[in-house]
């Protein structure tokens, strides 16, 4: 129940930051092609919206599987050594995320304590930075998800998408399309 409602939240936070970004690029490109002139904040909002959309993507990457694995010495390995693999990869994972979540604990305490707004918007530095500890948060919950689901033998390993089956499969398709004309 807790993660059907983490993964429509953050699938509703990731299209909204991608159909935000998407509309403040093509204003700012109608304002500066156009009108000749600009928002002098654009930039700035789109590098946030941008950093925000990839940290919560990388998330949701795993969940979906999305990520590039490169497992060709894994397949090779019986279920056991996969499932050993993966868990000594998802730990090692977890202590990177657990390093990084710190250190941004540490850069976002000092810049609230400091009040630093961006240069262009004002907000608040660290508020504009959270995404970093929200972000490795929710891809440490998707580690552990996955640790758990390793642990209890429900998966060998990482979801990920084979691109070359993929690849395959749209050859057929058009195969099929040329053929049928």
């Amino acid at each position: 129940m807790l993660f059907r409602l983490i993964d429509k939240t953050e699938e509703a936070i990731i299209s909204l930051l991608l159909v935000a970004m998407t509309l403040l690029v093509f204003w700012e490109v109608i304002l500066r092609f156009v009108f000749n002139t600009g928002l002098t904040w654009g930039q700035e909002a789109t590098l946030h919206l941008s950093a925000w959309f990839v940290l919560f993507g990388v998330s949701y990457g795993l969940k979906t599987g999305a990520h590039i694995g490169v497992d060709a010495f894994v397949r090779l390995l019986s279920p056991l050594g996969q499932r050993i693999i993966t868990a000594i990869a998802v730990l090692l994972s977890l202590v990177y995320c657990g390093l990084f979540i710190y250190g941004s604990w540490i850069y976002l305490s000092k810049m609230h304590m400091i009040g630093i707004e961006l240069e262009d918007i004002e907000v608040q530095t660290w508020v504009a930075h959270s995404i970093l500890l929200i972000g490795l948060a929710m891809l440490s919950l998707r580690l552990l998800a996955l640790l758990w689901q390793v642990a209890t033998g429900k998966t060998t390993g990482f979801r990920r998408t084979d691109e070359a089956k993929e690849s395959m499969h749209l050859a057929e398709e058009l195969k099929r399309e040329v053929a049928d004309r």
